[in-house]
């Protein structure tokens, strides 16, 4: 083999070698460290637009309860439960644009997490309820 053929041959290799290393660099970075994930509800109670969202974050539990569109100074009492205990419970007024906003985090427990929130109006029959279970 000349030296002309042999040099080509050496480039050759070390561009398919340094080709496949950068490959392989991208495949170990493209994919997430961990795999967080969200699951959301959105649901109508006493004509309010309602939105429930948990969303695993860092190991932990975001949870995310919001109304949209309530009358101004409506009252709303919410109440969450993780796994069946009540983390909250508490009546909540809607605010000048008739948003009310609930937003708390929970730790991870093993296994399944399941997640309820039910909503009344205040001085109203209408409620609802909505589950979650994260995996």
């Amino acid at each position: 083999m000349t030296t002309t053929r042999t040099r080509l041959a050496r480039t050759g290799t070390a561009v398919a070698a340094t080709a496949a290393v950068s490959l392989g660099s991208v495949a170990l970075f493209a994919a997430p460290a961990h795999a967080d994930y969200e699951k959301e509800k959105d649901f109508r109670v006493a004509g309010v637009e309602a939105d429930f969202n948990v969303e695993l974050e860092h190991g932990r539990y975001d949870v995310d309860f919001d109304l949209d569109d309530a009358r101004p100074g409506s009252r709303w009492r919410v109440v969450l439960k993780h796994n069946g205990t009540t983390f909250h419970n508490r009546v909540h007024r809607a605010d000048a644009d008739g948003d009310v906003d609930v937003d708390t985090i929970r730790p991870n427990s093993k296994g399944k997490d399941r997640f309820t929130v039910k909503v009344v109006k205040v001085g109203s029959k209408a409620k609802a309820s909505r589950t979650i279970t994260m995996r």
